[in-house]
């Protein structure tokens, strides 16, 4: 049989100039297959293509005659030879829009509200530009200042006048001065009067960034000035200053929570820059190669990239969108011309780029929907040739101020003269690409501030502690250590602090103690940081700190790198696990870390799979701790570590705090992942230092029940266990109960706990308050244990009101909470009908409540049976159950369940089915 490969080279040897598409419905088959195989013959040499879009195929003795010939017979589809980019770049003097990538796609509405905003009659209207961190809204705003001096509303010879907000938000009064101006003597150094930026932006437009950084009053005369054109300086009685000015506000935050009511409500258009990953796969490559035809224009030499290094600064680009797509791109194309200084042409490849934007080519490998996108665009080589792009909107906020590749070439002539080695040119090179990179896209927004960020984990005592050690460390030993030296080392100690301060002591690993053996100068810096640390904190400290303190030094030097443990974070929902990964990596400047976001309607063998390829690729031998958000996915676990035979552990209710001590202390040599996922599973927080000692609390729980006990009930215990987690209060349990053993098992949980109060399926009445499980669901279980804790009236919560739609809300986000693999949407329907039909309603309260129970139970089982793992019941009560004549009614519903779901549900299922009706009166047999 003839290969698939094979037939389609015959089918472009025979037809010319074909597409893709041309390709797959002739021949039948995937377009995905299509595009493989076509760019396989390219890289092989067999088949040349397009340049222009759609890209055409064609044999190399075909491309001048039958190129031609096509044209001449089809003189109107003539195909350009352009790159597309080249084309939506190109200086259109009437209107400036027409450079910005996705201006008819993605940005195609915020293209129309800028056009309004500025055409309308009779001077403009005011807007805002919403957007998360490097979207492009400054860029936008500059965009728009050149439309209107396009259009002809303002005067070529005016500048766009722009202020950020943030770099006076803790000083109101100088904050208003600038924008206002002031007069001679409105305060102490005000010598002289000044004009503000108001003033200076008279006729044309100002641009205020990060506008939700104003404080009110500074709204206040803002949308004074707004409605009424005037304005006065500070120190000026009255508001006899008139001015004619557009404003135009950026912030990344949302305007209604950041801003006053009567401000927002005095900015008419609202234009929302979409992050990078919202936009189309062929947006995001075109973004590719423009930044990179902007180095290009620089150095004025052709620069080529791999498929993968494309696929790699994709895949990199997570919180600071367009601006870190730039960031990165300078940084790539600085170090491949540091690499190919001599050559006419630049060749970047994965050996030019940094560990961290290699590491986008992982996580976009990790998610196959996008690289099947991208794989209908990608080209083998991204080639970008010097003045591609005629004219740019010419101000850009995140442009370098300076040639970063004069900068390279200069320090590399004078370190050649000076007689280094290229090895050593290349290495401090290396460095100053970083730091320049770095300090400028900082004051950019595109770094966290990492040390505010701390403030949020860790006292700041703490962090004052730990910049002395790292002074001392410095002096004392004659070694380079991690940028995130400060932020390591506050996590270790506020880490120790809070278990000497709770009383908690641990044993020196025979692995720890033996390692530091080998490090005496770290081991003498170590008692130095404890004596240091004792003496901060008036605390003793156990002498096995010592040991701990030294792996710490020794895991910080700059030139480790190898043999941590990976950790993966999978978590339910379109970003949560990246978001948490996120801050993580930039906090403490990792990157054995991966995550697995889980949308709520992905598949579950899907989300296995992403789940194992990422713990594949950040397994390093010491093994992979799997964190998630819920107990549910730690069913793969056993199955991952059979098929990777790698070493995993598997940690639920991950926060941002837990993952930031698993990322520490995965970085820490000659600890295991199982030693790593013990030290975790009492991990209480990065707390602030407090001396009290907690007296033991008496024992107690809260009682979950369902037919099962294993079902519906054990999704409520991991609902009410976030909150009391995160309180700490362990002296609290949530027990789970089966109704078939509430006789049996109450009398025995009474005798060992004081039962605070009950929820679930039924009312057990066994003396304590009974909370319906629909207020945990649809009420916030926070405020439910407030009112428990403090011993309130639970009766006089307020009740919920069902009717039907509030029910089946109710069961829908209950399952999308609690389940992986059933589709809660789809489900809702036929488990409703089954209720109804085996539930008397009559419209109350009471009987939707039933309802509800009935269909959660149901979701359980139908989960169960996906997972092949149903509850089980003795031989006994197996026999009683089919001796039962009452059941009927409802075994012709699970009938009829199981043909519509192609489904079985067991005799096992059937019996606490039966056993949640027949507690009900409600049950039709």
């Amino acid at each position: 049989m003839e290969r698939r490969i094979d037939r389609i080279y015959r089918f472009v040897l025979e037809n010319a100039n074909v597409t893709t598409n041309d390709v797959a419905a002739s021949l039948d088959i995937q377009r995905t297959n299509a595009s493989k195989d076509l760019n396989l013959l390219v890289k092989e040499g067999q088949l040349n293509k397009s340049e222009g879009r759609p890209v055409r195929y064609f044999v190399s003795s075909q491309s001048a005659g039958r190129a031609v010939s096509i044209e001449e017979a089809n003189p109107k589809k003539t195909h350009t030879t352009e790159p597309p980019e080249k084309k939506m770049l190109q200086h259109n003097a009437g209107n400036v829009f027409t450079q910005i990538i996705g201006s008819t796609g993605s940005m195609r509405n915020a293209v129309e509200q800028a056009k309004a905003a500025i055409l309308y009659p009779p001077r403009g209207l005011n807007c805002l530009i919403t957007g998360p961190t490097g979207s492009g809204k400054t860029f936008f705003a500059h965009a728009m200042f050149q439309f209107a001096q396009a259009e002809g509303v303002v005067e070529e010879d005016h500048d766009l006048v722009v202020f950020n907000c943030a770099d006076y938000a803790n000083n109101p009064e100088l904050l208003m001065s600038h924008l206002f101006g002031y007069e001679k003597g409105a305060f102490t150094g005000a010598d002289t009067e000044k004009e503000g930026l108001i003033q200076q932006a008279d006729g044309g437009m100002l641009f205020l960034d990060e506008i939700h950084r104003l404080p009110p009053e500074g709204q206040e005369m803002i949308f004074y000035f707004m409605d009424h054109g005037t304005y006065s300086r500070l120190g000026e009685s009255g508001k006899n200053r008139f001015a004619n000015v557009r404003i135009v506000g950026a912030t990344t935050e949302d305007p209604h929570s950041a801003l006053l009511d009567t401000f927002v409500r005095r900015i008419p258009i609202n234009i929302q820059m979409p992050a990078f990953s919202n936009r189309p796969a062929a947006e995001q490559i075109d973004l590719v190669r423009v930044m990179v035809a902007m180095e290009a224009n620089r150095i004025q030499r052709k620069i080529t990239l791999s498929e993968d290094v494309v696929k790699a600064l994709l895949g990199s680009v997570t919180y600071g969108n367009v601006g870190q797509l730039k960031s990165n791109v300078q940084l790539i194309c600085a170090r491949g011309f540091m690499n190919h200084m001599t050559q006419s042409e630049i060749h970047i490849t994965l050996n030019d780029l940094t560990e961290g934007i290699k590491s986008g080519l992982v996580q976009l490998s990790a998610d196959r929907y996008k690289s099947t996108d991208f794989s209908s665009y990608l080209e083998p080589e991204m080639v970008v040739t010097p003045n591609e792009i005629d004219e740019l909107i010419k101000t850009d906020t995140y442009e370098l101020p300076y040639n970063l590749y004069d900068i390279i070439g200069d320090k590399a002539a004078l370190l050649k003269n000076e007689g280094l080695d290229q090895d050593t040119i290349n290495h401090f090179i290396s460095t100053d690409i970083n730091v320049h990179l770095k300090s400028f896209y900082k004051n950019h927004g595109f770094s966290f501030d990492t040390e505010t960020r701390l403030t949020e984990f860790v006292d700041k005592r703490v962090i004052e502690t730990s910049n002395k050690i790292a002074a001392l460390v410095s002096e004392r030993l004659e070694t380079h250590f991690q940028q995130n030296f400060i932020y390591a080392m506050s996590l270790h100690i506020s880490s120790f602090l809070k278990k000497i301060n709770v009383g908690e002591t641990r044993e020196t690993n025979d692995n720890i103690r033996e390692m530091a053996k080998d490090y005496p100068k770290e081991f003498s810096v170590a008692r130095e940081i404890r004596a240091l640390v004792e003496h901060e904190f008036q605390v003793t400290i156990p002498d096995s700190e010592e040991y701990y303190l030294t792996v710490l030094l020794v895991s910080l030097r700059e030139d480790q790198s190898a043999g941590k443990i990976g950790i993966v974070v999978a978590a339910h929902g379109n970003s949560t696990a990246s978001s948490m990964v996120q801050v993580v990596r930039e906090l403490l400047d990792v990157s054995n870390i991966f995550s697995v976001d889980m949308p709520l309607d992905m598949h579950p063998r899907v989300a296995y799979e992403k789940m194992r390829e990422a713990v594949t690729q950040v397994d390093e031998g010491s093994g992979v701790l799997i964190m998630v958000d819920m107990g549910s996915l730690a069913t793969f676990n056993e199955e991952i570590r059979t098929d990777t035979g790698i070493e995993v552990c598997t940690l639920d209710m991950v926060t941002t705090p837990l993952l930031i001590e698993a990322a520490r202390k995965s970085s820490v040599l000659g600890s295991g992942v199982d030693e790593l996922y013990e030290s975790l599973e009492g991990f209480r927080g990065y707390g602030h230092i407090t001396r009290e000692k907690e007296e033991p609390k008496e024992k107690q729980a809260i009682l979950a029940i369902c037919a099962s006990g294993e079902g519906t009930a054990q999704r409520l215990k991991e609902i009410i266990e976030r909150p009391l987690k995160q309180r700490n209060l362990k002296h609290i349990e949530v027990l789970t109960l089966s109704v078939a053993d509430i006789k049996t098992k109450v009398p025995t949980f009474k005798k060992n706990y004081k039962l605070l109060a009950t929820t679930g399926i039924m009312d057990p009445k066994v003396g304590a308050p009974y909370i319906p499980m629909e207020k945990f669901i649809s009420q916030d279980a926070d405020q439910i244990l407030d009112e428990l804790l403090l011993d309130n009236d639970l009766s006089a919560q307020e009740e919920v009101a069902l009717d039907a739609d509030k029910a089946r809300k109710v069961c829908v986000d209950f399952m999308e909470e609690s389940f992986t693999f059933i589709n809660p949407r789809k489900l809702i329907a036929p488990l409703w009908r089954l209720a109804q039909s085996l539930i008397e309603s009559n419209g109350e309260a009471a009987n939707y409540a039933l309802m509800v129970n009935f269909v959660m139970h149901m979701a359980g089982v139908i989960e169960r049976n996906i997972r092949q793992q149903p509850l089980t019941i003795d031989l006994d009560t197996r026999a009683a159950y089919e001796a039962l004549t009452d059941n009927i009614g409802m075994n012709r519903g699970l009938n009829e369940l199981e043909s519509q779901l192609r489904i079985t549900i067991p005799t096992s299922e059937r019996y606490y089915i039966y056993q949640l009706l027949k507690n009900n009166e409600e049950i039709k047999v």
